[in-house]
């Protein structure tokens, strides 16, 4: 089974890379990941901001506040945690510490996603409750939690339980 630690060159499954250049190709695909995170959730965060400035925002309710509270909050710790790996990258540069730079990105990419995860569910739980109530938006925002879980997370599990290797 492949993972991200390198090795000596992968010639079982048709890729003939040094682990230099494996660990190269792991980190681009790490950047483009974080680059996907951070612009949906750029758009998110931009679309929370603008919300103070409605009319209608100052009638919400005291537990609506801290909800939309909370998503702003999440919102920037996922910029924060994508922006992580840059500066590490940035930090880090050519120190020959790719392996390294590679396994903290994989960490932050998805610790970015099960937070991204949480503000996907929590907007669809603040929208739906300011549109239609307190248990449409409980219902919203489950629905959208299980079903990230189910895309994010079984579908992969499953994938790799089914992996041509074996």
């Amino acid at each position: 089974m492949s993972d991200v630690s390198g090795g000596a060159r992968d010639t079982e499954r048709g890729r003939h890379e040094t682990p230099t250049e494996r660990w190269d190709r792991n980190w681009s695909d790490i950047q483009q990941e974080l680059r996907i995170v951070q612009t949906g959730t750029q758009i998110l965060a931009g679309f929370l901001l603008t919300l103070p400035f409605q009319q209608r925002f100052t009638m919400l309710s005291p537990s609506e506040e801290v909800v939309y509270l909370v998503l702003v909050a999440l919102a920037v710790v996922i910029t924060v945690v994508a922006l992580s790996a840059v500066s590490a990258h940035r930090l880090v540069f050519r120190q020959r510490q790719k392996h390294d730079l590679v396994r903290a990105g994989n960490a932050l990419l998805i610790a970015a996603l099960a937070a991204s995860a949480l503000l996907f569910s929590g907007t669809v739980l603040f929208v739906f409750d300011v549109v239609i109530g307190d248990v449409g938006g409980v219902v919203g925002g489950v629905v959208v939690f299980v079903g990230t879980a189910a895309l994010w997370v079984s579908i992969p599990l499953a994938l790799r339980r089914t992996s041509r290797d074996g």
